[in-house]
């Protein structure tokens, strides 16, 4: 036997029930064989936000004058070897290396005893990075008490493989880089942080762990700090990331 179909009243019930679970989309309204006026225009709204995301340019000097009165003094602005959007969005590969005056700024770094180097990059999302990069590092700093950290770099026009470049210019074990994640249409701002032991030119995405979706909507501060914290510790131990690490989940505490 057929289930009954539901009434309107079960029907809307139903829907209002899904959308408190999620932000996708689902139970979208219907005129005939299309969506309503008000769904589409929603829709058109999440596209033109995703659209923005990508292109909107990162604020580095402001965003290094709030890391360094608030969080942690010392911050190096760089640049990729894409000089400007659009040619990073075409040439992905310029997006992973630095240009010149970024590797010379790079060399004059002390490097004596370098245990982690943290990366911040726009990648395909500077909001995501405005809105949720200096607040995780307010909650993982303090977790790093015993790492001796490079100085914060901040990238513009950058990939997740530039932060092989600077760990390994910087000679340090590990890097992690935060990075604005490929908007979606429920997601303009999400934030995605990538840990690498013995970085260096030429890594891989499988010798990579990846924590994703750091927003509000998401993965908490708290709960990404904690991640990141866990993984820089097995990686010290174990002297690797990657597929071969795997997160024990019920090792986190949440903060």
């Amino acid at each position: 036997m057929s289930e009954p179909d539901l009434n309107p009243s079960q029907t809307a019930a139903l829907t209002a029930r899904l959308r408190a679970l999620t932000p996708a989309r689902v139970g979208l309204g219907r005129t005939g064989v299309s969506l309503t006026t008000r769904d589409l225009l929603d829709f058109q709204r999440a596209h033109a936000q995703a659209r923005d995301a990508v292109h909107a340019p990162l604020d580095s000097a402001a965003l290094a004058a709030e890391i360094e009165t608030s969080i942690r003094p010392g911050v190096l602005r760089l640049h990729s070897a894409a000089a400007n959007r659009e040619e990073y969005l075409q040439r992905p590969d310029l997006g992973r290396r630095l240009n010149e005056a970024s590797q010379a700024h790079l060399a004059q770094q002390p490097t004596n005893n370098v245990d982690l180097a943290v990366v911040i990059a726009d990648g395909l999302s500077a909001l995501a990075v405005h809105r949720h990069a200096p607040a995780l590092l307010r909650e993982l700093l303090p977790l790093l008490s015993d790492l001796h950290l490079a100085p914060i770099t901040i990238v513009e026009q950058a990939r997740v493989a530039i932060a092989d470049e600077i760990g390994f210019a910087l000679h340090a074990q590990i890097s992690v880089i935060l990075i604005g994640e490929r908007p979606g249409l429920s997601s303009p701002d999400s934030l995605g942080a990538y840990i690498t032991w013995d970085p260096k030119p030429g890594r891989s995405d499988a010798e990579r762990n990846c924590i994703s979706n750091i927003r509000a909507e998401g993965l908490t501060y708290a709960q990404a700090a904690a991640q990141l914290s866990y993984y820089l510790t097995e990686a010290r131990g174990r002297r690797l990331t990657g597929v071969t690490l795997k997160e024990e989940s019920h090792l986190l505490k949440e903060g």
